[in-house]
């Protein structure tokens, strides 16, 4: 019997590579669904090529997509579409792959329907890590991370007892200012931190890597997916991304995930669990590979791994907050609106003004995540003010 898989995000650069490892094993893998935010024409093509019962598209375009779409290939849209692909069509397994907070409703109700769910969306669990992995326990849901960190993680964790764990080591490529000065970081401007010098991302992502906010919230990801307290997960810097993550077991053994800066590896391992096929990803050699460097991140260079931290360790609705103001803080710099620097010191701006709720339901972290932005943008806009005063 093939898996029945729906994709959620599928337009983006996750759900692409995923449509990948899926032609590649077209004989195992049935694609039944297919969801985007907003690129309809991207979204009518891969309906014409994989035929799916159902696509859904969260803004708007319902006509023109229609239109395109092939026959016998229902076409849902609106702000409820993404969560509708997954509760209408019967599926196995659920790719979680939106960017964002928008893929987290859609998320919560595949696990809801206790549907396997390969979760690329981390800002799922940092946002509701403490609703949704409580969630999937009582309804026999399985959450598998498709983050090249959390995978080699989730793999390295096999080769011991969860209790044995000493820490977690999360990998960092330090993105292209790992070495700046804090005047360079200042002059960054968005074309050079979209440059990544090692994968190839979304642009929300790349810049998350740049100011290494990703890693702040894989920090978080990995407190709720592994359930490890904050001060046992760690970062180390390593550019040439060939080690994933490492997990270190008490008695000494470190056992680390190597591979090629491939985000087909992870996807296809989250797809065929506990099973491994065939990969279309390069694969590594060691005779060419050369050394590999790791060094301490810079604190002062990189406050985000702090901010993350924090974070972590209080829990409650700081990681909506978190979430949600870096995002904001994100667009607002790639628009060119504010300084590379001033995403991370704003998004710990609105945290310190928030009131943290230790236990949240989703109703409280959603509610968290829109104050954030409004605040964010408050925020945002004395600096914007200050700097058109200073012209």
């Amino acid at each position: 019997m093939k898996q029945k898989v729906i994709i959620l995000g599928s337009t983006g650069s996750i759900g692409q590579n995923t449509l990948q490892v899926l032609a590649q094993h077209a004989d195992a893998f049935d694609v039944v669904g297919l969801g985007a935010g907003t690129r309809w024409k991207a979204l009518a093509t891969q309906a014409r090529y994989w035929k799916p019962q159902c696509v859904a598209l969260a803004n708007g375009a319902h006509a023109e997509l229609a239109g395109a779409a092939p026959a016998g290939c229902r076409v849902i849209t609106g702000p409820d579409a993404l969560t509708r692909l997954v509760e209408e069509t019967p599926c196995d397994c659920v790719v979680s792959a939106i960017v964002g907070a928008a893929g987290l409703p859609a998320t919560l109700r595949a696990v809801e329907l206790g549907r396997k769910v390969a979760i690329a969306n981390k800002e799922a669990l940092v946002v509701a890590g403490s609703v949704l992995m409580p969630l999937a326990r009582r309804t026999g849901a399985t959450i598998l991370p498709i983050d090249s960190e959390h995978s080699a993680v989730f793999q390295a964790l096999q080769a011991g007892r969860r209790e044995d764990v000493e820490r977690i080591v999360l990998t960092a490529s330090g993105g292209p200012f790992r070495t700046a000065t804090p005047a360079e970081l200042a002059r960054v401007t968005p074309a050079d931190a979209l440059q990544h010098p090692t994968w190839d991302m979304g642009p929300k992502i790349t810049i998350d890597s740049a100011t290494m906010m990703n890693k702040a919230l894989e920090i978080i990801e990995a407190r709720w997916l592994f359930d490890m307290p904050h001060d046992r997960i760690d970062v180390v810097i390593h550019p040439e991304s060939i080690v994933h993550s490492l997990v270190e077991y008490r008695d000494g053994s470190v056992i680390a995930q190597l591979g090629t800066p491939d985000m087909r590896t992870p996807i296809q391992y989250a797809l065929t669990y506990p099973q491994r096929l065939p990969c279309p990803a390069e694969r590594l050699c060691l005779h060419t590979l050369g050394k590999m460097t790791f060094f301490a991140p810079d604190a002062e260079r990189f406050p985000a791994l702090r901010i993350g931290h924090a974070v972590a360790q209080r829990g409650g609705t700081l990681g909506a907050v978190l979430n949600a103001a870096n995002e904001e803080a994100n667009k607002l710099f790639r628009s060119g609106a504010i300084a590379f620097t001033d995403i991370a010191a704003l998004t710990e701006e609105v945290l310190d003004q928030h009131d943290c709720i230790a236990e949240p339901d989703l109703p409280a972290l959603l509610a968290a995540d829109g104050w954030a932005r409004q605040r964010l943008a408050q925020c945002a806009a004395r600096i914007t003010e200050h700097a058109a005063r200073s012209r």
